[in-house]
């Protein structure tokens, strides 16, 4: 686990091993949610992120009700 300082600006520093673990650059955005007393800050992914996220997957059949 990592310790970070939240500075006098209310910044704070990702660690180096995170960035580069989560492939993080300068400038992505975040969202930021709270629950009770935690933070979490999801990285968000541009739409070309899920390009060829399905690739190869069958349609068919894909509802789980019965054509009448």
């Amino acid at each position: 686990m990592e310790s970070i300082t939240l500075s006098e600006d209310f910044q704070v520093v990702i660690p180096d091993n995170i960035r580069e673990n989560l492939h993080l650059q300068a400038g992505q955005q975040f969202i930021c949610l709270t629950e009770n007393k935690t933070i979490r800050l999801i990285p968000k992914n541009d739409i070309q992120a899920f390009r060829g996220l399905l690739k190869g997957a069958n349609p068919e059949n894909y509802r789980d009700r019965l054509k009448p």
